[in-house]
């Protein structure tokens, strides 16, 4: 397994929409390995193959809290297929905008479909953590970065602190 690097805002590359992936392949899976160590390495609970240079329908999370043994979750072409009216806020963050949290409100339930690492489709809901954290890598499947919920204000003063934050690890 190859940790990858992660992108950060504002690397084009973020917004760019994620193509469905035709089956689910040694290769598919070979990039699921790597994004789940880069995940871990990083350290995060979700990542959107996008994040990594690839802008293919693939995400990984692991939602498992320390000192539980490792649960990841593997979906390829994920689908929301049905949400519930009621909003749930969560303090939301993103390995590709180091740092920075805000609250979004988001469907408390959702209920999606996906195809999971051995190529077999899976269908339920999702609630709580899962599902705000499902909805938050499909928002970076579709070019969506949570800081683009936030006013003009908050995003740009988000995206300037990574910037800074990637200058000074440049410059050592």
């Amino acid at each position: 397994m190859t940790i990858r690097p992660i992108l950060t805002v504002p690397n084009p590359i973020l917004k760019q929409v994620s193509k469905p992936v035709d089956a689910v392949t040694d290769d598919i899976r070979t990039l699921m390995d790597d994004m789940l160590e880069t995940m871990y390495a990083a350290p995060g609970i979700g990542l959107a193959a996008v994040q990594v240079g690839e802008p293919i329908n693939v995400i990984v999370m692991d939602l498992a809290r320390e000192g539980e043994d490792p649960a990841p979750q593997y979906f390829v072409n994920p689908e929301i297929l049905e949400v519930v009216d009621d909003l749930t806020p969560y303090e939301e963050g993103c390995l590709s905008i180091p740092d920075v949290f805000d609250v979004i409100d988001r469907p408390k339930r959702v209920k999606l479909t996906y195809l999971d690492y051995n190529g077999e489709r899976v269908t339920e809901w999702a609630e709580g953590l899962y599902a705000v954290c499902i909805q938050h890598e499909m928002d970076h499947l579709k070019g969506v970065v949570f800081i683009d919920y936030l006013s003009r204000m908050k995003r740009d003063r988000a995206v300037k602190k990574v910037q800074k934050q990637e200058r000074l690890k440049a410059t050592g």
